[in-house]
């Protein structure tokens, strides 16, 4: 195959496909044998064989290949010419016509800090196991920064664990300054606010503390606390919106069907699953355990490969609904992207997995959300043997204090806080029914809305109950009050 011709071959080509390339010793073919990264059309990463030796290939194609792999080029050069350490580049080239490569040893094995963190974000906030994550991390960004150099698309996967060693990688996003000399202090406190914003919202009482092991790497700069927490708060609300944006897009996380006969949208890793589930969603919820019937909406659980799965149908009752419903976005909408907005946020709910909404010349009609199954129980059954001595379990009721502080901390109201809607799932409480959620604005329209999610959720017990009297006592009484 010839480098060009992946610009046709989609998100997904065979593999393995053998590609030919060309480098100072003459013309070879690379055998790309697995895709780590694709954008269709423009970018192709995997690992390969070339001369007989493992790579990693960059594959640059289409109209903004030249682009793509100049700056790819520099940023690695960048890295190299500061002794930072990063991946050998072994090969490169670009051809009009055809496209860009850059082909790099292949740390087998390694392990970026992601996948660390992955391994040790369920702990206790600022365990010594994350702060060990963390402070690696933060200690490679110091060094970088030192040499005047910081990495655009800052995150945990672009650092990579390898025989004791943290590589820098992806070129792509590397920026300089000047190189060699240290990075100026709004650069560094724009930089460190992209890292430190994508880390949990839990982690943040907790920022001085972990901006020592960045000052240990470098100190060049004295760093404000109150601007680096400003900068973290812009970025975090980009990058929320900037996800959010993409539920409804066709992107690598998600994919997406906008016609005038139906929108869908599917998570990209549950697309083959998911694509049968959504065809046949009225079948199978006739045929699943029903919670709810009839009316505006119906509920059930279904069993699909094994797998337990909620699907939820927003009917259409009849012709003056449909007068309502037809012209703005459905409910099944709003909801998959509360979902996805919770889930981004890190506040539990079940996995919005996908989402059909059926349209005729372009109006709404019945509309479809499926989700993953949370086995429960709700916090009314789970409570159910404390509610007269008040007794209930201590870790539990720190998880519902940290589930208000989350809502409270993000502006976020649920709209119908009713017991039902709160299940315990894995050491944390979990919103369902995420039909009125609402992430507000400013404290003005928060402030009246938390009172009412607050007065609804207390109603699940009577007042006379010491289970109340304890619930009541531990949650913030308004939007402005304290919260753990």
């Amino acid at each position: 195959m010839r480098l060009s011709e992946l610009q046709k071959a989609g998100r997904a080509p065979g593999l393995p496909l053998s590609i030919e390339l060309a480098d100072a010793a003459g013309p070879a073919q690379l055998q790309l044998l697995t895709l780590l990264r694709v954008l269709p059309g423009q970018r192709y990463v995997g690992a390969g064989v070339w001369r007989g030796r493992t790579v990693l290939a960059k594959l640059m194609v289409g109209s903004k290949a030249a682009r793509n792999f100049e700056r790819e080029l520099t940023g690695v050069r960048l890295l190299a010419e500061q002794g930072l350490t990063t991946p050998q580049l072994l090969a490169d080239g670009l051809q009009e016509g055809e496209g860009g490569w850059l082909l790099f040893e292949f740390l087998d094995g390694a392990q970026s800090l992601g996948e660390a963190w992955s391994a040790v974000q369920h702990l206790p906030v600022l365990a010594d196991e994350q702060q060990a994550v963390l402070a690696e991390a933060l200690a490679a960004i110091g060094q970088m920064h030192l040499k005047g150099l910081w990495q655009q698309d800052l995150h945990l996967d672009n650092l990579l664990r390898h025989n004791g060693a943290l590589y820098l990688i992806d070129g792509a996003g590397i920026c300089v300054e000047q190189a060699g000399k240290p990075l100026s202090r709004p650069k560094v406190l724009e930089n460190l606010g992209v890292f430190f914003a994508q880390l949990p919202k839990s982690l943040e009482p907790f920022t001085e503390e972990l901006l020592v092991h960045y000052l240990l790497s470098n100190g060049e700069h004295a760093l404000p606390l109150e601007a680096l927490l400003k900068q973290v708060e812009k970025i975090r609300a980009w990058r929320l919106n900037d996800f959010l944006s993409k539920t409804g897009r066709d992107c690598t996380l998600f994919s997406v069907q906008n016609t005038v006969s139906a929108l869908r949208a599917v998570r990209r890793e549950e697309e083959a699953a998911m694509l049968p589930v959504l065809a046949n969603a009225d079948a199978l919820l006739d045929a699943g355990h029903l919670y709810k019937t009839g009316g505006a909406a119906s509920v059930g659980k279904v069993e699909v490969a094994a797998r337990m799965l909620v699907i939820k149908r927003y009917n259409i009752k009849g012709f003056a609904h449909w007068l309502k419903r037809f012209w703005r976005p459905s409910r099944a909408w709003h909801s998959w992207r509360e979902g996805n907005r919770l889930a981004f946020l890190g506040i539990a709910t079940p996995k919005p997995l996908a989402l059909l909404e059926t349209r005729f010349l372009g109006l709404r009609g019945k509309a479809y959300l499926v989700t993953e199954y949370l086995p429960g129980p709700d916090i009314i059954e789970r409570f159910a043997p404390y509610v007269e001595q008040g007794d209930a379990p201590e870790a539990e009721l720190q998880a519902l204090d940290q589930l208000f502080a989350d809502l409270l901390g993000e502006h976020i109201s649920h709209g119908d806080l009713k017991g039902h809607n709160v299940f315990w799932d894995n050491g944390r409480w979990a919103l369902i029914d995420l039909d009125s959620m609402c992430q507000h604005r400013s404290l003005s329209s928060f402030a009246p809305a938390y009172a009412r999610d607050r007065a609804r959720f207390m109603r699940n017990w009577p007042a006379s109950s010491a289970l109340y009297q304890v619930i009541d006592a531990r949650l913030p009484a308004s939007a402005s009050a304290p919260s753990v």
